[in-house]
């Protein structure tokens, strides 16, 4: 492949024409098994659960968005979470965002902590509160870069700085900005995590989880994980990712387009009692090409967050995010309920917005009719 740019990058690496048939698209393979040409001597693939040459394509491809020399696969974001999670050893700690993704969190204290995994979580947007919650025995600090659902900005080379003096990896999720947005691993981090499901697949119409990593021990690590426990994507799944990637470039820019003119005339509604995006953020300026598609605000009191998030038409109240069609939700109730009592708990006024790429007048004025409105 010749040509080095992004755009470039997400329609060729790991995709040249088939070789027999010249074929554009490269065939989807569904084989679950490979014929060997001797006892243990096979071409690279002998068992779709450790290998597929469709899995293989798509992982290609990401990593090289990503920057990544290794890139792996999963059946969903949090089966890659789960993968990254159990490269820790009974008695390590780890460091979670005080605003962490509700199933993040589901993970670590409700599945990870049984296992003998402390955590603690803190405003990692502060140096400072990283130190102070540092243990002996942390190990792995994990950023979410914007947060989900507060947008907050995480200075991905500064906590890795302090993470890495330690001894401790740092684990990005990097699925709010994409690899277009930013590039956690050349920030210093460990490993980019994303849930494929979202921007990647970019149509809601496929469930997946990737890992880019640069380091071969941790690459070799995570590769026995990803076979040994089995939690790979189909070969469908991993064309749909494929072919959602190739117009990942230009769909984040309209993304953000949109995202931007919603988030001015939130500011001047009187409905919106606060707005939450990157673009106030100096770290963000630094580390991202652009601010992204989600938006989330608070609205005046919760009846009216509720209210307003049942009065959109073209923002469909749906959770999930990231696709072509724009979403509202109400994380408190929706997305992040299994944080609720924790000390991770969402504003109960929050309205999480995924900007899609419909017309934007359209979608403005989708959204100023709720907000009207709620407005009274």
């Amino acid at each position: 492949m010749s040509g080095d740019g992004f755009e470039t990058r997400a329609i060729h690496a790991g995709h040249e024409p088939d070789p027999s048939t010249g074929a554009i698209v490269p065939p989807i393979s569904l084989a679950t098994t490979f014929a060997q040409d001797a006892v243990g001597k096979h071409r690279g693939y002998e068992y779709s659960r450790s290998g597929n040459p469709t899995r293989t394509a798509m992982e290609t491809c990401v990593a090289s968005l990503e920057g990544a020399r290794h890139g792996l696969a999963f059946a969903s974001g949090l089966a890659a979470e789960d993968a990254i999670l159990r490269t820790l050893d009974p008695g390590d700690h780890l460091i979670i965002p005080n605003d962490a993704y509700g199933g993040t969190y589901r993970l670590v204290a409700r599945v990870h902590e049984r296992h003998g995994i402390a955590w603690s979580a803190c405003d990692l947007r502060d140096p400072r509160a990283l130190e102070a919650a540092w243990l002996p025995e942390t190990r792995m600090v994990w950023i979410e870069s914007p947060t989900n659902p507060m947008l907050s900005i995480v200075d991905i080379a500064a906590a890795a700085h302090i993470a890495h003096e330690r001894q401790a990896r740092v684990i990005v999720d990097n699925t709010f900005a994409t690899p277009y947005l930013q590039q956690p691993l050349a920030l210093g981090a460990d490993a980019s995590v994303h849930s494929s499901t979202k921007y990647l697949g970019g149509h809601s119409d496929v469930v997946g989880g990737f890992i880019a990593v640069n380091a071969a021990e941790l690459a070799d690590e995570l590769r026995f994980l990803q076979n040994a426990m089995g939690a790979v994507p189909s070969p469908f799944d991993c064309y749909l990712v494929s072919r959602g990637v190739k117009t990942l470039a230009v769909r984040m820019r309209e993304h953000c387009t949109n995202a931007q003119a919603i988030v001015r005339m939130l500011r001047e509604h009187d409905a919106v009692a606060k707005v939450m995006y990157p673009d106030e953020s100096e770290v963000a300026r630094r580390q991202m090409r652009d601010f992204g598609g989600m938006v989330s605000f608070l609205a005046n009191d919760e009846d009216a967050a509720l209210e307003l998030v049942t009065r959109t038409r073209l923002f469909t109240l749906a959770e999930s995010l990231g696709a072509v069609e724009s979403l509202i939700e109400h994380p408190a109730r929706m997305t992040h309920a299994s944080v609720a009592g924790s000390p991770l708990e969402v504003d109960p006024r929050l309205v999480r917005l995924s900007v899609g790429i419909e017309s934007q007048a359209d979608l403005l004025a989708d959204l100023k009719q709720a907000l009207d409105a709620v407005a009274g």
